[in-house]
């Protein structure tokens, strides 16, 4: 049973969402802040949050950024909730570390299914076949990126991409086909796929292993060793 943390200062919304995680079979874990939030998880690890843009004091924004700038090599996923949905929004909470992005109102329905999206891509990457090409180390037994032995901080989101670049080498992926095998929804923009892109490149590009992922005009991207 996948236990889910929801982090927002409405205990009306709260108590929505928890009913429907509920009566799907999820545990369901609260904080109305993100120091409450934090409380949580240094307790207990959820699989996933959900996550309110306003927050008091520290922002939704912040703390997702927080979370995948800390040194846990693990994070929980994390599904950005707000009436915040203007594109430019969209571009900055994928920016700050979040998986995906809910817009309110929304509905129960819609919100199940990006969780289940994003639950279920998660564990697909959990087999234990360690992958090098380069210099660039992936060990999915341990969830650690390391290029020439120098650990790399990704978030679930980059790692999961990652992981499919390496585990699909050469071909030439669409967007849409990334959006289907990476993200395994239908709700993600396109544009999604190019925010993330450009995020795993600068984390890759101090030790030229950016190189590898490719922009193939007109088509989508490709990751190779060939240039």
């Amino acid at each position: 049973m996948s236990c889910i943390l929801v982090v927002d200062d409405d205990p009306a919304i709260r108590e929505m969402v928890g009913m429907a995680l509920t009566r799907e079979g999820y545990e369901m874990l609260e904080a109305g802040s993100a120091v409450e939030a934090r409380q949580v998880i240094t307790s207990r690890r959820p699989d996933l949050v959900l996550l309110d843009w306003m927050l008091p004091g520290q922002s939704g924004f912040e703390f997702a950024r927080q979370l995948h700038n800390d040194n846990s090599r693990n994070p929980p996923p994390v599904i950005m909730l707000t009436a915040r949905g203007q594109e430019a929004d969209k571009i900055a909470a994928l920016e700050a570390g979040a998986d995906d992005y809910v817009s309110k109102p929304f509905s129960v329905s819609e919100l199940l299914a990006r969780i289940k999206a994003v639950l279920r891509r998660t564990a697909q990457h959990d087999d234990r076949v360690l992958l090098e090409i380069d210099g660039l180390k992936l060990d999915p037994g341990t969830r650690r990126v390391t290029t020439g032995g120098t650990p790399v901080e990704l978030a679930p989101l980059e790692y999961r991409l990652l992981h499919f670049f390496m585990t699909h080498q050469e071909r030439v992926y669409s967007r849409q086909q990334l959006i289907e095998q990476v993200w395994g929804t239908a709700y993600v923009e396109e544009r999604t796929v190019d925010v993330h892109i450009r995020r795993l490149r600068k984390l890759l590009m101090p030790s030229g292993h950016d190189r590898l992922i490719q922009t193939v005009r007109s088509a989508g991207y490709r990751f190779s060793t060939h240039l």
